[in-house]
């Protein structure tokens, strides 16, 4: 289970949402994992992802690129926003051969044809089974689209709303509000990219 697995939204915006975790098997090849999830995080970055997380640091919005990198432990992540890039990061994956586990979180049919293109086959897979419970007391549906790309639930719905009224007012661009998110996702899941497209359509509302 990744706390990746619980975005929401169209199947056209979650088309441009690719979550990769990169993590050892505790008690199974931990040992000495740390320089090989840095080599995952210098493989993701050749392709342009809109974040990366270091989880014993935070994201490349709290910190650099390169500081994130070199606090790679336990587990790391990339957001990417075009099945291409994740294609090629699983090809150069594939020939550093680190030996660890590799999560793709996205649409499965489009994961499904980037772990072919790379010669892969799936491990495992993971579905979501929605939200249980009193849900009349959830955000509203677009709230949840940007909320639920943070999986530990590090944004808040009245941050977003906030986010989404200073676009509103003018003071801030969708990128901007988005960047102003994606610091609390401390992980580096959140994938401001497509949460700057999320907010400015709330915000033409």
């Amino acid at each position: 289970m990744t706390h990746s697995l619980h975005r929401r939204g169209t199947r056209e915006s979650l088309s441009e949402d690719y979550v990769m975790l990169c993590l050892p098997a505790v008690g199974v090849n931990d040992e000495g994992h740390a320089p090989k999830l840095k080599k995952f995080l210098e493989i993701a970055v050749r392709y342009d992802p809109v974040n990366i997380g270091a989880i014993k640091l935070g994201n490349m919005y709290s910190h650099s690129k390169e500081e994130v990198i070199a606090a790679a432990q336990a587990v790391t992540h990339a957001v990417f926003v075009k099945p291409e890039q994740v294609a090629s990061v699983l090809q150069d994956l594939k020939e550093a051969d680190l030996g660890m586990s590799v999560v793709v979180s996205g649409i499965f049919e489009n994961v499904d044809k980037c772990v072919e293109k790379a010669g892969l086959k799936h491990h495992t897979a993971n579905f979501s089974l929605g939200i249980w419970g009193n849900t009349k007391r959830l955000p509203s549906d677009d709230i949840l689209e940007v909320a639920t790309m943070c999986g530990h639930a590090m944004i808040s719905a009245n941050l977003i709303k906030s986010a989404v009224d200073e676009i509103k007012a003018g003071r801030k661009t969708p990128d901007e509000a988005a960047r102003m998110l994606a610091p609390q996702c401390a992980c580096g899941i959140f994938n401001p990219a497509r949460a700057a497209k999320l907010m400015a359509a709330m915000a033409a509302k």
